[in-house]
């Protein structure tokens, strides 16, 4: 179905005329012959405008209950059953009551958009995401209903309903915008000249960059490179700080108001995913997208310097920087990065953005560094080394004590500690350090068998050696931990990416997410559960070992109710942390397992009430006809006092015999669609000669076919279908040739042999039908002679082309559509040619 289009009437404030102007465009529309309807407009008691709506059909609101308190709301469904070629929708940014289809009324009109129909609708400069606090900042007033840029910018036509404020101040003292005793509050506040003025502006600049960018696709898709300038690029940094909203606001005005691309970019620490995420970074990030931006994220230790190179990379040419709110003692010893920015900028931009009022009044958050401890397996590896290794390897070295000279003895126990430090950290590594030295002290040292040192290079040796020891043991075992962080990083970045891995590339990804939960932390079982009738059911699982209830393992709730349920080995709270991210999408697959069934029975609800409403108006118009005029025939022969001729009375049955024939064939092509619909056609296949289908076509037509040329030949190899339903499909294309023929031009059938497929063509020579509207035309209860040609002469309930495409297609072959030279519109059935054995 082709999506309809999207009108908007954008103004700076409230009473510039745009519902006025919605409903002028109705008029005209309907005038036009267009079907409008009037799905919501707020007239807000203004008598011109409620005049303006004069004679349209206006469909009632929907009356919704909430908290005692009665409210109207636009009747999505209603207008989906009405089913107009235009729709008029006021207040776009209008948030609807709890209980409605959709939270948003633009998210209503994306609906009717998508079934359609075409949506003329209004919004005011203050509701949109973008600019939304700058209208705060002018007016002093928080609006509270927005919508995203994009709706806006997505619409086909943007129009700017435009007045001067001296203009809108006077109509407001007129009385024709609010009530009488409203309107000195309102001119002092809200509508004073200054904000008008400043709010004109924004509008302007906002409709300005979509001409922009309507004018650079209109260039693009004509390959006019000629008026290409350089684009701007601007490039916000996000911390996910408090002032990152505040920031990436004022970036996305920047960019707008420069025409160019808005691009996030996050510096993360080289420490990766050891650190603790920020929640701020997903509101930033949604915001980013909501007004229109990117956002990526690079990994640095240097965050200026990875500023500048993704800036840089990016052909950025302006870099918004939030300020610092470092100290002065921070900024001298670890340096600024806004200064280290600015130097190596080069030709980019930089713009240093201040804190609102609120932000520097509030105070600064620091959180706890995440440190990654060494397992306590190696810990106690380390302890067993230190306990172990130091008496063993005095008692080796005790035999050569008068060979060894203390140096040598020295090295070897740093050895070992350096080993301790390698394997158990740097508490085990402390204590063997302390230890070797006094052993050292003992063994190896004059006067020996006691700790007291008498020459004072030993002391300073054995002072020089803890020194030593205790230096290397402290980065060995940093160098340990930072190995196992990178290694933990490494293990969590994988099992992560498998879940976004199994979410993106699979329609259904829960069973994924399941397996690989498992074999992430090697559990003996996995279960998704769910309640159903008192008990547990299975909605996916994995493992020898199942659990069949929460209380056979480890549980954790997920969205309805459900339970994540896992048996196997404690986890640590590193691991819980992945396990939560599991669990979260885990939710979002059951979620979307359930909007996916959701969708797709209301999918089957509404193509059977499409059909549904479809058969009914057949039914009341089309099927009546025939029945009328049989009907009147039959009531006049019944007649006793006229006394009809003979050629009245054959008259009257030739219209029985024609009506019952028109009668029979709208009742067998809403039979056949029905089979087509519920997949109930039986195709039985044989070799059949193309010349006999014709043939047996031509007798079922009712009416005159003498206008019908036939060049079929016998000679043509005879093609593999089903005979019934080729006649049929053959039939209703003839049928709809000759309909739409005009007088004195003869329809022509005639067939050839193109490689392995035989081509039937059924030509007429009459008004033809646009290629945009071609593949509408196989869509059930389509008529596309409507006023087309201007003939008036369509009849039938539109299911005969529908018919035979799906006919055609059911013996596997292909039915087109093209033009006729020199006018008119040809079919042409291409059917595979029985092979020679």
């Amino acid at each position: 179905m082709t999506r309809g289009e999207l009108r908007m009437y954008l103004g700076a404030a409230p009473g510039v005329g745009k519902t006025y102007a919605m409903l002028d465009e109705g008029v005209r529309r309907r005038d036009r012959g267009t079907d409008v309807v009037v799905g919501y407009v707020e007239t807000h008691g203004r008598p011109k405008t409620e005049a303006q709506i004069r004679d349209l059909e206006v469909i009632p609101r929907q009356q919704i209950d909430y908290r005692g308190t009665h409210f109207e709301e636009m009747d999505l469904d209603a207008i989906l059953a009405r089913a107009p070629e235009v729709v008029l929708v006021d207040e776009l940014a209008h948030t609807n009551v709890p209980g409605s289809p959709n939270a948003k009324r633009w998210e209503d009109v994306e609906v009717l958009l998508a079934a359609g129909m075409d949506v003329i609708s209004t919004v005011n400069i203050q509701h949109l995401e973008s600019v939304n606090d700058v209208v705060e900042r002018i007016t002093g007033v928080k609006q509270h209903e927005t919508l995203p840029d994009a709706v806006v910018r997505a619409a086909d036509q943007v129009e700017l309903v435009d007045m001067t404020p001296e203009a809108l101040r006077r109509r407001m003292a007129h009385g024709n915008i609010y009530a009488p005793e409203k309107v000195d509050a309102a001119l002092s506040n809200y509508f004073r000249a200054g904000n008008l003025g400043a709010l004109r502006e924004l509008a302007l600049l906002w409709v300005a960059d979509k001409v922009d960018v309507s004018l650079q696709d209109y260039l693009t898709a004509h390959g006019i490179a000629g008026a290409w300038e350089t684009r701007e690029r601007v490039v916000v940094a996000v911390t996910g700080a408090p002032s990152g909203e505040h920031l990436i606001r004022r970036a996305a005005r920047m960019a707008q108001r420069a025409k160019g691309d808005l691009v996030g970019v996050h510096i993360s620490s080289s420490e990766g995913l050891v650190t603790q995420p920020n929640p701020l970074l997903d509101q930033h990030r949604q915001l980013l997208a909501d007004l229109g931006g990117e956002y990526h994220e690079v990994i640095g230790a240097d965050i200026s310097r990875a500023l500048v190179q993704f800036a840089q990379s990016e052909r950025a040419t302006q870099l918004v920087l939030g300020s610092s709110r470092q100290s002065r003692w921070h900024q001298a010893v670890q340096g600024s990065v806004i200064a280290s920015v600015i130097r190596d900028a080069g030709e980019i931009d930089i713009h240093v953005i201040s804190p609102t009022a609120d932000e520097r009044a509030a105070p600064l958050a620091f959180g706890p560094r995440h440190r990654t401890r060494l397992p306590l397996r190696r810990e106690a590896a380390g302890w067993l080394l230190a306990l172990l290794g130091l008496p063993i390897l005095a008692l080796l070295l005790l035999p050569f004590e008068g060979s060894l000279n203390l140096t040598s003895v020295s090295l070897l126990f740093l050895l070992l500690v350096t080993g301790v430090a390698v394997v158990g950290g740097l508490r085990p590594s402390i204590v063997a350090a302390v230890g070797a030295s006094l052993t050292v002290n003992w063994f190896f040292t004059e006067p020996k068998r006691t700790l007291t040192i008498s020459q004072p290079d030993n002391l300073l040796a054995l002072g020089i050696f803890l020194a030593v020891a205790a230096l290397v043991s402290t980065v060995v075992s940093q160098t340990a931990r930072r190995t196992t962080e990178v290694a933990r990083a490494r293990a969590e970045a994988e099992a992560l990416a498998r879940v976004a891995g199994g979410l993106m590339g699979e329609e259904d990804p829960l069973r994924e997410l399941v397996s690989h939960l498992r074999s992430t932390f090697d559990l003996e079982g996995v279960a998704v559960l769910a309640p159903a009738d008192g008990e547990w059911m299975i909605v996916e699982a994995n493992g020898p070992d199942i659990p069949l209830s929460p209380s056979d393992g480890e549980a954790l709730k997920l969205v309805e109710d459900a339970q994540l349920v896992i048996k196997g080995p404690v986890l640590s709270a590193d691991d819980r942390r992945v396990l939560q991210v599991f669990a979260a999408q885990l939710s979002s697959a059951l979620e979307r397992r359930r909007l996916r069934g959701a969708a797709a029975e209301a999918s089957a609800m509404a193509e059977a009430d499409h059909l549904r409403t479809a058969i009914l108006r057949a039914v009341s118009h089309d099927l009546r006809t025939p029945l009328a005029s049989i009907k009147a025939s039959v009531t006049s022969l019944l007649q006793d006092d006229v006394a009809w001729t003979t050629d009245d009375r054959d008259e009257f049955l030739d219209t029985i015999d024609e009506e019952t024939d028109r009668l029979n064939d709208l009742v067998g092509n809403l039979l056949d669609m029905s089979r087509i619909e519920t997949g109930a056609v039986e195709v039985l296949t044989r070799p059949v000669g193309l010349e006999e289908v014709v043939a047996r076509a031509l007798e079922s037509l009712s009416g005159s076919i003498g206008q019908v040329d036939v060049a079929v030949s016998e000679q043509l190899p005879p093609v593999k279908a089903d005979p019934a339903l080729l006649e049929r499909a053959v039939a209703n294309l003839t049928a709809n040739a000759i309909r739409f023929s005009p007088d004195g031009q003869r329809t022509r059938i005639e067939a050839g042999e193109v490689g392995d497929r035989v081509v039937l063509r059924i030509i007429d020579r009459g008004p033809g039908v646009p290629m945009a509207d071609r593949t509408r035309m196989f869509e059930p209860f389509q008529r596309m002679g409507d006023g087309g040609d201007g003939s008036g002469q369509v009849t039938g309930v539109g299911l005969g082309l529908a018919v035979a495409r799906g006919f055609v297609d059911a013996m596997a072959g292909e039915l087109l559509l093209e033009d006729t030279p020199g006018g008119g519109l040809t079919a042409v059935i291409e059917l595979p040619k029985v092979r020679d054995e």
